[in-house]
């Protein structure tokens, strides 16, 4: 796997959540050093700020990541991870959704919607699914952009993700209530 310790834990949220918000991996400034997933950075920050404005709380969920461990540079720095990488944790979140066993799934950024493939192959790319709604795997899927300051600036302004989390609530709500959800 890595030579550290990886992010996962009861700090991830519930076990018998029906939301699983799936990201990239460990941030060096974030869950790398709080062993807590979005917490201690900006990213986690605004993650919270989402998640509250759709009254959601962290013990309402539960959030892993495609990699375990923080990928960096050789100068320390955050890295996407490698292939390789989201390989050898691939079995780990194999087992991860197994046991959590999600009504929806949500996706932060393309990385962790590539990943979940192993999981269930699906053909969905962020950019032509971000916020819209999936059947996949006997579930919903629900593929947003990643809540880090460099999206935020560039890809997916906060207006905007403020209205993804709203697509995650009425597909909540649909579930929670026993109904069919309408995917894209």
């Amino acid at each position: 796997m890595c030579d550290r310790s990886a992010v996962l834990s009861e700090r991830n949220g519930c076990v018998t959540a029906r939301i699983m918000f799936i990201g990239e991996a460990p941030g060096r400034k974030g869950a790398d050093q709080t062993r807590v997933p979005f917490s201690g950075d900006q990213s986690g920050k605004n993650f919270d700020r989402f998640l509250a404005s759709i009254n959601l709380r962290r013990q309402d969920i539960f959030i892993t990541s495609a990699a375990l461990c923080n990928p960096r540079t050789e100068t320390g720095a955050n890295r996407k991870p490698s292939k390789l990488e989201l390989n050898n944790c691939s079995e780990f979140l194999h087992r991860t959704f197994a046991l959590i066993n999600p009504a929806i799934v949500i996706t932060l950024g393309s990385v962790a919607l590539e990943a979940i493939r192993t999981i269930q192959p699906h053909g969905l790319s962020l950019k032509a699914s971000a916020a819209q709604i999936h059947n996949w795997n006997d579930g919903v899927l629900v593929p947003i952009y990643h809540p880090s300051p460099q999206v935020l600036a560039s890809h997916r302004r906060e207006p905007e993700q403020l209205a993804d989390y709203q697509v995650i609530a009425r597909a909540l709500r649909s579930v929670e209530e026993g109904d069919r959800v309408n995917a894209a």
